[in-house]
Order: structure tokens, then sequence, then C-alpha cells
């Protein structure tokens, strides 16, 4: 099939005016040039030929049935703030902003569930679950992006160790598929043996299969004490052979983050961010949260102990609720800090945990022989390694040469340690064409049949996760 869609018309113009309001549906180029790009370090904006930003259900099931009649391409949106491309037009068409679609519609207390609009921002969810005594524990590092983008992505982030990723905390869906159709899958119940798990097939799809309007997500009970332990190493191997100790201690962490030295100087250098134990070689960051201090006390002491044994330098617990919040923003900041460096590339390989060291060591190697300056820190409790592929000072025809190399070689690397080629940023169309590479071809060729039964027409979201044919 050809991937050629037919241009947005003055009439279809027209037509999604009447679907969602005069308000709602933006060509200008001034309106959409922000919607032409997300937070990818080295932007790449390809432009909507026209915005469109319901306010219901309904009028998505209206819009896609337009586009689908029409075969327009129709991408997706939340706020923007992926880093694969996963949000922007790469044929022009209609961009389906869900900003708008913004409502926490229920916090369900004796269900222990929210069920709230895509557009909501994790911010909003984190402040309303809160006034009712409940937690939403997935965090995967930015406030601002919607719930929307996180199930389409399935988002990690710290707090993946305890409490799993997106995925773990999605009871329910409803969402539109590319005919037009509307349908509710899940619902307010924490077992389910009916049929195919639907609900866990759309998240993490990207907005490739069908776009999703809602969402029931299971809430916990919130943590009434957290702790931090900063723990310094001579080697990188020394600190992640401690891992699978740390996780067999029976302290459960909420996660466990490692860096190197190279990280912490960037951070220190050039955002004026002070770490203890700065000389060491690398650090894990282990963050406890419980609800009795002397429950998080207890596991923090264990921690420790597993952590003296495999050599650390010794354990630094900030003194106070700042200090802590101090040293997990900083943590947070590591990418904005290296996005301001120069040119800029990223990658999210996941490995086994244990394999995390060979993963370094072999990108070591990588760096030297394709001359391309690698950064590397990343989730040691769940083996998601972030890479940050640094250009600045290279020519940039040259640049995209060693990064073609680079990256190559990454993935094979990651993949022939039994890993993947993304841990939570997913492929967008970034990463979309390394897929066939790096996924068996039976494997490939199932995704690609779903999709087709999804949306025969190819309208949604074309060129992301799966590479046009």
């Amino acid at each position: 099939m050809s991937t050629e869609y037919p241009p947005v018309t003055p009439e279809i113009v027209d037509g999604l005016r009447q679907i969602v309001g005069g308000d709602g549906v933006h060509t200008d180029p001034g309106d959409t040039e922000k919607y032409s790009c997300d937070e990818m370090p080295v932007p790449k904006p390809r432009f909507p030929e026209v915005v469109v930003r319901p306010r219901d259900t309904t009028a998505v099931a209206g819009i896609l049935a337009l586009a689908s009649d029409m075969r327009l391409p129709v991408t997706p949106r939340g706020a923007g703030t992926g880093v694969s491309g996963g949000c922007v037009p790469l044929f022009g068409g209609i961009l389906l902003s869900l900003e708008r679609m913004n409502r926490i519609l229920e916090i369900d207390t004796d269900n222990q569930v929210a069920v709230v609009e895509a557009g909501v921002a994790l911010a909003e969810l984190y402040s309303q679950v809160e006034q009712h005594g409940l937690y939403y524990p997935c965090y995967p590092g930015e406030s601002s992006a919607t719930i929307g983008g996180n199930l389409a992505t399935n988002a990690g982030g710290m707090r993946a160790v305890k409490y799993g990723v997106t995925r773990n905390h999605v009871l329910g869906l409803e969402a539109v598929l590319a005919s037009g159709s509307i349908v509710s899958v899940g619902g307010r119940f924490v077992k389910c043996s009916t049929g195919y798990d639907l609900t866990q097939l759309l998240v993490g799809s990207e907005g490739t299969l069908a776009v999703i309007t809602k969402a029931i997500l299971r809430l916990v009970h919130p943590p009434q004490v957290r702790e931090v332990l900063f723990v310094p190493f001579a080697d990188l191997r020394d600190a992640i052979r401690a891992v699978p100790d740390i996780l067999k201690s029976g302290a459960a962490p909420t996660g466990i983050e490692f860096m190197e030295k190279d990280i912490i100087d960037v951070a220190r250098e050039h955002a004026g961010m002070e770490f203890p134990f700065s000389d060491s070689a690398a650090f894990l960051m282990v963050i406890l949260e419980g609800q009795k201090p002397e429950e998080v006390y207890q596991a923090a002491s264990a921690i420790e102990a597993v952590c003296m044994g495999h050599g650390a330098v010794g354990v630094y617990l900030p003194p106070g609720e700042a200090s802590k919040r101090r040293l997990l923003e900083a943590r947070e900041r590591f990418y904005p800090t290296l996005k301001g460096l120069g040119p800029l590339e990223v990658a999210d390989i996941v490995v086994p945990r244990s394999r995390i060291p060979d993963f370094i060591e072999g990108v070591r190697e990588i760096s030297r022989s394709c001359s391309v300056p690698v950064v590397a820190y990343g989730h040691a409790g769940d083996g998601n390694v972030h890479l940050h592929l640094l250009g600045k000072g290279i020519d940039p025809g040259e640049w995209k040469i060693r990064l073609a190399r680079a990256f190559e070689a990454i993935y094979s690397l990651g993949t022939s340690l039994g890993g993947a080629i993304s841990g939570e940023h997913g492929l967008g169309f970034e990463k979309a064409k390394y897929l066939p590479a790096h996924m068996d071809r039976e494997a490939v060729a199932l995704m690609r049949a779903i999709k087709a039964a999804f949306d025969p027409k190819r309208i949604l979201n074309p060129g992301k996760v799966l590479p046009l044919d």
C-alpha cells in the first residue's frame, strides 16, 4: 500500500470545524509550529496540515471517521514531552491534540482508582489524588507529561523497581479505533481472564492502534516516609553487582539508579549541582518508601550492609527532606543539562540488570571506535540504561555518519546481551527503523498483522513503532 496521503483540503478543514468548533481547528503555521516536534534533543520538525483539539471522545470519533473516509494520516499528541518523535506528524495530515481533554472525571476511593481523560497532566493527577489520601506512584521524570502520552509509551521512571511501569497501574481504557468506533476495555476490577487483554495491548502502542481517550488507573496508599541513599563505589561493576543482593535483602527499594563520574562532573560544572563523594568512579542512588520510619530505616541499614560488602566507599543519607529533594532533582536534571551542551542523541536500551557492566564496557569500546563521546546512567534496578551521544565540535555531516554506525552497534550489543532497544521512551520514528533487525522476524510479522487488524488504512500515527514498507 502506498504511503502517500491526500492533502487536507479547505473542505476537510470545514468538516473538522463542524465536529469540534472553530476554536479547535488551526491551520496557520504560527499556531501549528509548536506541534511539529517533541523534546528530541536535536529537533526534527514536521508540520501538520491542520491541528485539531477536541474536547470529548465523541469529537475524537468524528475526527477519525472523517480521516478514515478520506484516508488522512492522524497523529495523536499529548504534551509533546517524548524524545523519540512519537507525536511528530511525519506525513502532515491531522495533528490530533488531546490537550483539552484534561478532566479528572472521578477519584473512586472505595475501589482506589482514578478515571481520567488522556490530556490530564501528571502534576494535576498527583495533586488531586493526594487530596483524597491516595497516591499514583508512576513518575517518569516529567510531571507536565500527560496520562495519554504515558500510556502510549508505557512510561517508566525512577520508581519502577517497587511499583512497576505505567501498564501496571492501568485497569481499563476508553479508546477510538481508526474507523471512528469507540471501544471500552477493562474496568474497575483488579483481575480478569475474559478474552484477550486488549487494555494491555493498547498500552505502549504509541497511538498506532487506537487513540486512547480515557483511563481507569489503579491508586495505592501514599508512603509516609521516604529515604534516599547515595552510595559511591570505586568501580561500576562493583556497584551493579550489589543490586541483585539489595533486591534479595528484603529491603524492597522504590528505585535504584546508577551513574558514573562523567555525568557527575558534567552536572557539577554546567549546572552547579553538588554531590557527596564526587571523586568516586560510580554511584548508586537507592530510593526507599514506606509507611513507618522504623521500616524504612531497617531497609536502609540492610542496603548499607549489602553495599559495603560489595566495596562501597561509604553510604550517604541526606539530612532532611530538602536535601533529599535536591539530590533527586539533580538526577532528574541530568538530561536537560546534557541537552544544553550541544548536539545530542539519546538511547534507552534495556538489558538484564546483571549485564549492565558488560553493556557499558561494550558501549565504551563503540564510543572509541566510532569517535562519539557517550555519557551513560540509568535505572540499575530494572536494567534500563540511558545513553547520551554527544556531538559538540564534530562536523554535522560527519556526526550523522558516526551516529548511524554507533547506534547500530549499540543496539546490536544490547540485544546480544538479552535486551531490547527501548525500555521506556518508545520507538517513535527515531527507533522504528531499527526494530526489524533487533526483533524476531515472526514477532515483527505478528505486530504488522495486529496493526493491519486495527488500522487497515494505516492512518494512525504512520511511520511510528513499525517502519513503513
